[in-house]
């Protein structure tokens, strides 16, 4: 194999391996966020999950933990998500 074949297959691994990388920290699934509560105007920690929406965009869904809630499920709308 000569250098220039080398480097280049060298070059499409580094990019495939950067571009997965990017995806997996920054895609879908879960997100820890900071948000001022709409319920009970204070800053929490709510971890949201978040879904494929338009194309190369995110789209939160649905808030899973909340810092304000630390002992059991969320009791409250849940209105928070809409700020993201």
């Amino acid at each position: 194999m000569n250098i220039p074949m080398l480097l280049a297959v060298v070059g499409v691994l580094s990019v495939w391996g950067v571009v997965s990388l990017n995806i997996w920290r920054w895609g879908p699934g879960r997100a820890k966020r900071s948000v001022l509560c709409p319920a009970r105007q204070r800053r929490a920690q709510v971890v949201v999950e978040q879904r494929e929406g338009d194309f190369g965009c995110l789209r939160v869904t649905d808030a899973v933990t909340c810092s304000l809630f630390p002992n059991g499920p969320l009791n409250c709308n849940k209105e928070c998500v809409s700020r993201f």
